[in-house]
C-alpha cells in the first residue's frame, strides 16, 4: 500500500469509528428518531447530478419566496451529533450576503461550507475541500462567486490593502488578467473568470481529481446575483 493510501485508510477508519459511536448513541434516542438517525450514518446516496438539482431547486424556492427551511429541527440536530454526510461542498465568498444554506434553502448538515474572501483556493482551503470530498464523500463541489464582489473589485482596481488583505487580491489577479480588455463590465467579467480560475486551482489536488475521474464527484462553478438572488452556472 502506498503511503498516501495508508493515510487515507487511517482517516477513513476514524470516520467509520465515528459511525460506530453514532450507532451506540441510537439506543439512547427516542424511537421516533432512531430510523432517521440511522440513515444519517451512511454516506449520501445522491448522485452528483441529484445533488446539483437539489441546490438549484432550493435556489428557485429562495427566489420564488417559497422557502421550506429543511433540516432545521431539533430532530435534525440530534441526527448530526455523531456524523455528517453533506450533499455538497461549496467554496464561496465570505460576503455576508451570500450564505449557501439560505440561498439554496438547505439546512444543518446539508452543505459543507468553505468561505473566504474572493472564494479563492488557498492551501488551507484546498485542504478543507479535500477533507470534504475524500473523507465525507460529498458528490458535488461548487465554487460560488457573486456579483460586485469586493475582493474581485480590489483586484481589478489593483488597490493597495492593509494587513494580510492583499493576499486574496494576489490570488485573484491571474483571473483578472485573463479577461483584461474584454468588452463589458471589468468586475463582472472578472467575477466569472475568477470562479473558473479557482476551479482550475482545485483540480490541482490529486484527491479532487481522483474523485472527479471516478464519477463520484462533479465540480461546477456558479455565480450569485445580488440583485435577483439567482444562482447561475459558470462552468
Amino acid at each position: 500500500m502506498k503511503h498516501g493510501e495508508s493515510n487515507i485508510s487511517r482517516r477513513r477508519a476514524l470516520t467509520l469509528g465515528g459511525g460506530v459511536l453514532g450507532l451506540a448513541a441510537l439506543g439512547a434516542m427516542p424511537w421516533s428518531m432512531k430510523s432517521a438517525a440511522a440513515a444519517m450514518l451512511s454516506p449520501s446516496s445522491l448522485s452528483p447530478e441529484e445533488a446539483l438539482k437539489r441546490l438549484l431547486d432550493g435556489n428557485k424556492r429562495f427566489t420564488g419566496h417559497h422557502l421550506e427551511h429543511p433540516d432545521q429541527s431539533e430532530e435534525r440536530v440530534l441526527q448530526l451529533t455523531q456524523t455528517q454526510h453533506p450533499l455538497a461542498t461549496v467554496l464561496s465568498c465570505a460576503d455576508s450576503r451570500v450564505t449557501a444554506e439560505i440561498i439554496f434553502d438547505q439546512g444543518l448538515g446539508d452543505i459543507f461550507d468553505v468561505r473566504v474572501a474572493g472564494n479563492i483556493a488557498t492551501p488551507a482551503v484546498i485542504g478543507s475541500i479535500e477533507y470534504a470530498v475524500a473523507l465525507l464523500e460529498t458528490p458535488l463541489l461548487m465554487v460560488l462567486g457573486h456579483e460586485r464582489c469586493g475582493a474581485v473589485t480590489a483586484a481589478v482596481d489593483h488597490g493597495i490593502l492593509g494587513g494580510a488583505m492583499g493576499t486574496f487580491v494576489d490570488a485573484i489577479l491571474p483571473a483578472v488578467d485573463s479577461v483584461k480588455g474584454q468588452p463589458g463590465d471589468a468586475v463582472d467579467n472578472a467575477v466569472s473568470a475568477n470562479v473558473s480560475y479557482q476551479v482550475d486551482q482545485l483540480l490541482r489536488s490529486e484527491l479532487v481529481r481522483d474523485r472527479q475521474a471516478s464519477g463520484q464527484l462533479h465540480i461546477v462553478g456558479a455565480r450569485y446575483d445580488l440583485d435577483t438572488g439567482i444562482v447561475t452556472l459558470v462552468t
